[in-house]
């Protein structure tokens, strides 16, 4: 069984966009959605996804900041599975308009006409403590600190 570490994640989830990212609801009932990391993958334990203020994914942040990210990778080499990986980790919303532009790309110009600009925007920055994987026979757990 082989362990990877965090850089070896990174490299292995250079072609996962989305995420399906689920929140805890008011009613305590868990909700996900997919959400894209907009190629933001120099993963060091951290994940960033923009959206609006009034969706209900800010408003349960809010309430609770513990969320969970799961991914699966398109293919696995030479036959075998694709990697599956699960976040769970603190989310922090963030509205400053710098950190936006250290995490945009043009591509998020699709979602968001005005770019950084755009009124109601949200910056959700997930910070993992831990992470698995699963990858055929090989599975791990990464604690992030």
């Amino acid at each position: 069984m082989a362990e990877l570490s965090l850089h070896d994640l990174s490299k292995r989830m250079k072609g996962i966009d989305f995420a399906m990212f689920s929140t805890k609801t008011e009613g305590g009932e868990i909700a996900s959605r997919p959400m894209s990391n907009n190629g933001d993958v120099e993963y060091d334990g951290d994940s960033w996804f923009f959206t609006y203020e009034s969706y209900r994914t800010v408003s349960d942040i809010e309430r609770d900041p513990k969320v969970s990210l799961s991914m699966t990778g398109s293919k696995g080499l030479l036959g075998k599975p694709p990697i599956f990986i699960s976040v769970e980790g603190h989310a922090e919303l963030i509205r400053d308009k710098a950190e936006f532009e250290a995490h945009w790309t043009k591509d998020l110009d699709y979602w968001f006409e005005n770019g950084v600009d755009t009124p109601g925007m949200v910056l959700i920055k997930v910070h993992a403590s831990r992470v698995h994987y699963w990858d055929g026979r090989d599975e791990g757990e990464i604690v992030v600190r």
